[in-house]
């Protein structure tokens, strides 16, 4: 209740007014009371910006400039006012789990709605993902999206679910888990992009991709099976690059035999026949003793190991015998 004075011309107590007040008060009342009410003016003008932070400054509401790092002023509030953005932290999303604990052991909480999408080839499976952003526009961050986390998480989701029915089921459990994460990087910078979110994303990653529960058994009997595939394959490969080699070798070595052995027949062909030239130019200048030496070597050649004597009845006396051995033959 404000304090009652006494009024003369009324003969009557009446409540004083605010300005009888502040006029009665003392002069360090009234500069106390200014400096009470000018502090908190005062300290709403001034804002630090740490080093990984930019500050969106706005007035009634309405963007007025981004601010770097270090301390700034701007008219108190709520003339104007600061929202201050992280633009160097990494962000992180989870789409189909939650981390629960950070462990070790680390723990996870499955969200099978997020999770379970169609393939290209009309199956379902299990995706898990991991993507990393940061802030690249912090008035676009603040103004253009009203829950900028919820709206990544949808477009993360919608990105995911767009690249894995591009693909079959074979691809998303084995060689393709890179290839879809490339490309769920783009689509979602595609999307981001166009709401213009102020948002880059840095990385996506893809976990866990499993076929549905009821059907999980079979499909991990048709990775083995393929796995096995390969494996026998590499095998029949190594088989044939061990065997392959050893049998051109061999083939080149009996062809080289092959053709030194022809080599060596044309020319023990062509040595005979010359000796056989030579023979007949000698037969026809003399026949006789040309046969006769034939005669002798041949005898020669296929009986080496006798003893011969040759006895020509056409001699007379000792000349007819010629001693070569004991054998006797006759002409």
């Amino acid at each position: 209740m404000l304090p009652k004075i006494y009024d003369s011309e009324n003969d009557a107590y009446r409540t004083m007014t605010i300005s009888e007040i502040v006029g009665r008060a003392p002069r360090w009342t009234k500069a106390a009371a200014l400096g009470a009410f000018a502090a908190p003016l005062l300290l709403t003008t001034m804002y630090q910006i740490k080093p990984n932070e930019e500050g969106v400054v706005t007035r009634f509401g309405e963007y007025i400039s981004t601010e770097g790092p270090g301390l700034h002023f701007k008219m108190p509030w709520p003339i104007e006012s600061v929202d201050k953005v992280a633009v160097s932290d990494i962000r992180r999303l989870e789409i189909g789990f939650r981390t629960v604990e950070q462990g070790p052991p680390a723990q996870y909480e499955k969200r099978s709605i997020e999770s379970h999408m169609l393939t290209g080839d009309e199956n379902i499976v299990a995706a898990e993902l991991i993507v990393q952003y940061k802030v690249k526009d912090s008035r676009d961050y603040l103004f253009n999206v009203k829950d900028p986390e919820g709206t990544m998480r949808d477009a993360s989701e919608a990105a995911l679910r767009q690249v894995i029915g591009d693909h079959g089921i074979d691809e998303a459990m084995t060689i393709g888990k890179t290839g879809i994460q490339n490309q769920t990087t783009a689509k979602l910078q595609e999307i981001v992009d166009g709401y213009h979110m102020g948002i880059l994303i840095t990385d996506t990653k893809l976990q866990d991709v499993d076929p549905h529960p009821h059907a999980n058994q079979a499909f991990l009997d048709v990775v083995n099976a393929k796995e096995n595939k390969g494996q026998i394959i590499n095998e029949a490969y190594g088989y044939q690059n061990d065997v392959l080699p050893k049998a051109r070798g061999g083939a080149e070595r009996l062809l080289q035999e092959a053709q030194g052995y022809a080599a060596e027949r044309v020319n023990t062909a062509k040595g005979d026949v010359a000796r056989f030239n030579q023979m007949l130019a000698e037969y026809e200048r003399a026949p006789e003793i040309t046969a006769d030496r034939l005669y002798l070597e041949t005898m020669a050649t296929i009986m080496p190991h006798v003893d011969m004597t040759i006895v020509d009845t056409h001699l007379g006396g000792p000349l007819q015998f010629l001693d070569i051995g004991k054998t006797e033959v006759r002409k």
